[in-house]
């Protein structure tokens, strides 16, 4: 039997993990997409190009499948990064069928230069935590998606190894 770490008799969905992860991450997307409104990059267009940099998602239907998002909407995503030359679309060389995505210089140039906006909204996010704590913080939410994905068939791993951040 588990650990009872909730009880249906004080159940609050205030008080739930769940409540509280969305929450901070609606905040924090929030706060992003305010950051980003003069850039002329949305935080999606953003989060597609980071997982593409990343090497999270090589293809649209890898980015569909990551970000829980439909093939349509994506490959209109997809083509607005393609027009702006961002983001390119390559054949791949053992498998024909398949179309990987790369981002271009220009894309990695728009990316270097949202990448210290990004850090910088996380600096001041974390202002009141100590380095233990965020650390303590990334531990934890990292302990609770590795057991989600034993928990959730078909979920897939998240990339293991200590961040550079981690390692410092």
């Amino acid at each position: 039997m588990p650990k009872q770490h909730y009880r249906p008799e004080t159940f609050r969905a205030r008080d739930s993990i769940g409540y509280l992860i969305k929450r901070s991450q609606r905040l924090m997307q929030d706060r992003i997409e305010g950051l980003f409104a003069d850039q002329g990059v949305t935080l999606q267009q953003w989060v597609v190009m980071m997982h593409i940099r990343d090497g999270l998602a090589l293809t649209v239907a890898d980015l569909c499948r990551e970000l829980h998002h439909d093939s349509g909407a994506m490959t209109r995503l997809i083509d607005q990064l393609e027009q702006r030359q961002l983001i390119e679309r390559r054949r791949n060389p053992q498998d024909r069928r398949v179309i990987e995505l790369s981002l271009t210089d220009s894309g990695n140039k728009v990316i270097t230069k949202l990448i210290a906006v990004v850090t910088d909204a996380l600096n001041v996010t974390l202002e009141d935590f100590t380095r233990d704590e965020v650390k303590m913080l990334k531990s934890l939410l990292c302990k609770l998606i590795g057991r989600l994905e034993h928990l959730v068939p078909g979920a897939a791993p998240i990339m293991s190894g200590a961040t550079a951040e981690e390692k410092q």
